[in-house]
Parts: structure tokens; C-alpha cells; sequence
């Protein structure tokens, strides 16, 4: 009963890694086996590249899919999807992206739209994970006793990676349970970035697209994702990621983390250097 995990070395499949039971069989799929995380089976291949995933999905039986954020997502999400067919794997636990739709207010969320529906109609069991604005995204955003962000006034249900790790982890442990489900995870309320601030002592402050647009491409984002991410910004704003949903504790059986936990975890990292 292989496990095979993509975006292995990314930051919600590294938290999924740490919540899977060591009692699994499991491997990774990585470009760089250099980078492989250690006491796992390793598997060399390239979503962008059918050809090197033959191998890698042989006796396999249940695929973890993430795939990164780019114009080339259904690309990358098609080839698996394939080579998961032909290898017989079961069961496509697919990481999509909240609000993901065909009328969604960002290119990722329509993009998303694709692969999702291409998954459902593939013939293989299914279970389709949309997650709210990863927590992690705040890594580094207070300077001194400020709080810099683009979500506006917006409130959000912001939710830990480290919670889409155990969430997946509870659907990779039994499947079947949650075959044809598509689940919307968020964090246990929908804060405001002035209530985020808060927890760390600081003070909340907007930025502007542009300058959130040139902050990123400055620390060296690609134009597209930092593009992206604007739009996002701009639907958060307008108050588009305000809700929770019970998912989460329908399926993991405990609230999510909240923010001030988050914060209490990981001040130093949400403080610039």
C-alpha cells in the first residue's frame, strides 16, 4: 500500500511527511535526490516530464499530488494524473487551492479549476483538498512593531500548514472513507491581520499592490506568482477568504490551530531579520 508524495520538499508536504505514520510505505518524488528527506523511500522524477514517472508510480497505490504554482500547473498535474492511471494507483489525493473555480478572482484558483476537474473525470477514486491562506505566508512580515500585509481590511480564515499536513495525513490513512469529496479547510476563525498583529504585540499595516508587487519581486519571486499573489491580495481584501468551514474537525477530530498558537510557535520566523 504505497504512499507517493509530490512536492516533497515544499512546505505543506514536508508538514504532511512529519504527521504520516511511520508505519506507512511511503515515497517521495523529487527532481534532486540531493534534497530528498531522509528515512523515506526516494523516487527521481519530474511532473513536467512523463517519461521519469514511469518508474517512480510502479506499485503504487495511493499519489499525494501537489503541484507548484505556475502557468504550467495543469501541466505538471496532467502527466500525474496519467502516469497514475497506467501505474493502476488507486486513489489521487489532490492539494487544490481554496475558492478554486473557473470563476475564481485568481488565474491559480482557475487554473486549479482545470486539474480539479480533470481528476474527477480520470476514473480513479479521488479526494480534492482546498486549503485557506497558509499561516506560513507571514513568515517575515513584522518589522519592529509593525505588521506589513495586503489583505486589506480583509478578514480571513487563516490556517497552519502544519494542520493540511495532519488533514491529509487523515485522508491518506483511509482513503475510501473520503472518495469523491472535496473539502474546504480553513483555520478555527477569521481574523483580520490587526488581530494577527495583536498576538505578536504589533500593529497592523497595509501595503499597497504595487508595493507588495515589488516587495516580492525583490526578494526574488517570479513575476507570475508574485502577480498572483496580488490577486489574491485583492480578493482578500474585498472580503472574499471571510468564513470557516467544520471540515477540519470533521475529519481530523480537533480544532485547527489558531493564530495566537501559530504565533506563540513561530514569532522569531514572523519577524523579519
Amino acid at each position: 500500500m504505497t504512499i507517493l508524495i509530490t512536492g516533497a520538499t515544499g512546505t505543506v508536504s514536508t508538514a504532511l511527511l512529519g504527521s504520516l505514520s511511520t508505519k506507512q510505505d511511503v515515497r517521495v518524488l523529487v527532481r534532486d535526490p540531493s534534497k530528498a528527506p531522509s528515512g523515506v523511500e526516494v523516487a527521481v522524477g519530474d511532473l513536467d516530464h512523463p517519461a521519469t514517472l514511469v518508474e517512480a508510480f510502479r506499485g503504487v497505490d495511493t499519489l499525494w499530488l501537489l503541484t507548484a504554482m505556475g502557468p504550467q500547473a495543469p501541466h505538471a498535474s496532467m502527466n500525474a494524473v496519467w502516469a497514475a492511471r497506467e501505474a493502476g494507483v488507486r486513489h489521487v489525493v489532490r492539494m487544490s487551492a481554496i475558492g478554486a473555480g473557473h470563476d475564481a478572482p485568481t488565474r491559480n484558483g482557475r487554473l486549479h479549476a482545470l486539474s480539479d476537474n480533470e481528476l474527477k473525470a480520470s476514473g480513479l477514486e479521488w479526494t480534492i483538498i482546498k486549503p485557506a491562506f497558509f499561516m506560513q505566508n507571514l513568515f517575515g512580515s513584522v518589522n519592529g512593531d509593525t505588521m506589513y500585509g495586503m489583505l486589506g481590511e480583509g478578514k480571513v480564515g487563516l490556517i497552519d500548514a502544519r494542520d493540511i499536513g495532519d488533514f491529509g495525513a487523515a485522508v491518506l490513512a483511509d482513503p475510501k472513507a473520503h472518495a469523491g469529496r472535496t473539502y474546504t479547510i480553513t483555520g478555527p476563525e477569521s481574523i483580520s491581520l490587526h488581530t494577527a498583529a495583536a498576538s505578536l504585540g504589533a500593529s497592523y499595516q497595509p501595503v499597497s499592490e504595487q508595493a507588495a508587487f515589488d516587495a516580492m519581486i525583490g526578494a526574488g519571486m517570479r513575476e507570475w506568482d508574485a502577480a498572483v499573489s496580488v490577486e489574491y491580495g485583492r480578493a482578500y481584501s474585498a472580503g472574499w477568504g471571510d468564513y470557516t468551514t467544520p471540515d477540519f474537525v470533521e475529519v481530523v477530530g480537533r480544532p485547527a490551530r489558531s493564530f495566537a498558537d501559530f504565533a506563540k510557535d513561530h514569532e522569531s520566523r514572523l519577524r523579519a531579520s
